[in-house]
């Protein structure tokens, strides 16, 4: 019989089911709801949480599989190489069961395929034959992150999640939890190695957990603040600062830095001074000899010598306060007296606000990638989509803490490989390379270019759901894998032919009527495509490759 955890449990399974993502089943859903409880922490768009779902056939046992390095997800391609020391790699694996105890099959197959993962001796390519594509990508990426930064002398954290509808594990079931630990230490022995058992009550206290809004900061002086805009500029002493971005378990709480570049560069002569005036102690204060930080705010109000910040977002000063998170974690700070100074912004216009946080970034060398979420063009797709319930989630994850559907969010990520695919006739690179796009700033230049049509966006943005919500049809029978590697060849092809254009610009897309796109039109290019694509192979080098693009050019082409 069930307990009251675990019907509360299915009733917000249901619900959230309900509103995020009623196409999916029930099985799959859960895999979905643990990734979310697990990864809360790392602040993973639906997206980032997607891409390492790997569950199905020739799984290994495996659900999820997520490789982190210093809190930021690796993707595809990833390059930390930069990174020069104090680097923290973490590799997360999940098992979600919707059984209603725990058994000890999950953890033997997490032994089994501990070897496979851990030990370097072994190929990934050599397991093709026993696991899906997926899982072997997952296995590779985080062979590319260990060997990138095998020089810094990375710590390595392997954390194994075993989530059930259960209660607690049984002896038994422990007993194979430390059989895992001691699998993956004969391959690194220096590592730490956790096996966490969620069940209902856990995954419950997990999805209880809202993103923290408020925040209090503990002023050193009486700030000064402006007149007509609500701004403070704070003395704030180090060790408050350091509470201020810590959480209470002493990590960083990494959705402060959102609005910011987001990487840490590591061991740069910047950084280097930064910690040495950290760790001198000399006869200035620290704030002499540091520019601060700048966060942006939707409200603040001032008590005393607290300062009440809400919805903070630290849109300056990454490096700064990385450095201060690892000295009061490494050093001796016990007698620490001095301060940092604080700008607390609270722009009244959204305008306003990106353009403090492309000021304040640009002051030192970034990647403009980072800021491109602040260019107006993408505020105006962002207004042009809301009214149709499509979700330009520019701010990262803004959409998805308002509840607001998983499918019906566009990350500009999302929305760029849509382009790519249905507009620039480049559904290869969709499929392969969407980050190589914010590298290029003539590949950029052409998806987000302000001369476009903005209906085209719409119409690139509803096409790729409706194309997506058709191939998650279950009479199809496609597996993830295919879905993917078809999506944007589908897309490309069927808005293709509604446009009868050997030449697709955005213009011409913005006037197709979406209400015709209908599963009928999509079912017959998903079959064109679908047998060309099992032709030349049916696997991921044929969606990357450059075989399929001309056969689905050249059937569009003929039938303009």
């Amino acid at each position: 019989m069930a307990n009251n955890d675990q019907i509360v449990l299915d009733q917000i399974l249901q619900q959230r089911k309900k509103e995020i993502d009623p196409s999916a089943d029930d099985s799959s859903f859960f895999e979905l709801f643990t990734a979310e409880q697990v990864l809360k922490d790392f602040d993973l768009s639906y997206d980032e949480i997607e891409s390492g779902l790997i569950g199905g056939g020739q799984d290994g046992g495996i659900d999820g599989l997520y490789v982190l390095v210093n809190g930021e997800l690796a993707q595809e391609d990833p390059d930390f190489s930069y990174l020069r020391r104090d680097v923290e790699i973490e590799i997360i694996i999940i098992q979600s069961k919707t059984g209603s105890g725990f058994q000890e099959t999950p953890l033997e197959r997490f032994i089994t395929i501990s070897d496979d993962i851990f030990d370097l001796g072994i190929d990934p390519h050599s397991l093709r034959d026993a696991y899906r594509d997926e899982l072997i990508e997952g296995i590779e990426r985080f062979r590319t992150c260990y060997y990138q930064l095998v020089s810094a002398f990375p710590t390595l954290t392997v954390s194994f999640y075993y989530a059930c509808k259960g209660t607690i594990p049984n002896r038994q079931v422990t007993r194979k939890g430390e059989k895992l630990r001691a699998a993956v230490a004969t391959h690194f022995p220096k590592a730490q190695c956790n096996v966490n058992f969620l069940g209902a009550s856990d995954l419950l206290d997990r999805a209880r957990q809202v993103p923290r809004t408020r925040y209090v900061l503990t002023l050193a002086e009486n700030p000064i603040s402006s007149g007509g805009q609500v701004g403070f500029v704070c003395l704030v002493g180090l060790r408050h600062y350091y509470e201020f971005i810590t959480d209470d378990n002493g990590g960083l709480i990494r959705p402060l830095f959102e609005a910011n570049v987001r990487d840490y560069q590591g061991s740069t002569p910047v950084n280097e001074d930064i910690q040495t005036s950290l760790q001198s102690r000399d006869r200035e204060d620290f704030w002499w000899l540091n520019n601060g930080v700048s966060i942006l705010a939707s409200d603040a109000s001032l008590g005393g010598k607290m300062l009440t910040v809400e919805d903070p977002r630290i849109v300056n000063g990454l490096q700064t306060s990385r450095e201060i998170y690892r000295y009061f974690r490494d050093s001796n700070t016990e007698n620490e007296d001095r301060g940092i100074l604080v700008r607390v912004i609270v722009p009244k216009e959204e305008e306003s606000r990106d353009r403090i946080i492309k000021a304040t970034n640009s002051q030192t060398v970034v990647q403009m990638a980072s800021l491109r979420a602040t260019e107006k063009i993408h505020r105006d797709i962002e207004d042009f989509l809301r009214p149709m319930e499509l979700y330009y989630d520019r701010r990262k994850n803004f959409y998805k803490n308002e509840g607001k559907p998983r499918e019906r969010i566009f990350s500009i990520k999302r929305l760029a490989q849509a382009v790519l695919a249905i507009v620039l006739w480049r559904p290869d690179t969709a499929r392969a390379r969407p980050s190589s796009l914010f590298k290029d700033e003539g590949s950029y230049s052409r998806v987000f270019d302000p001369k476009n049509m903005i209906a085209g966006y719409a119409v690139c943005a509803a096409a790729m759901l409706q194309v997506e919500k058709t191939l998650k049809s279950v009479s199809l029978k496609l597996t993830a894998k295919d879905r993917n590697n078809l999506r944007f060849y589908v897309a490309m092809h069927v808005v293709g032919l509604m446009t009868k254009s050997k030449r697709q610009i955005a213009a011409e897309i913005g006037k197709i009527d979406i209400k015709k796109l209908t599963d009928r039109r999509i079912r017959k290019s998903l079959a064109f495509v679908k047998a060309e694509y099992e032709k030349l192979g049916g696997d991921d080098d044929v969606a990357k490759g450059a075989a399929l693009l001309p056969v689905v050019r050249g059937d569009i082409e003929r039938r303009a």
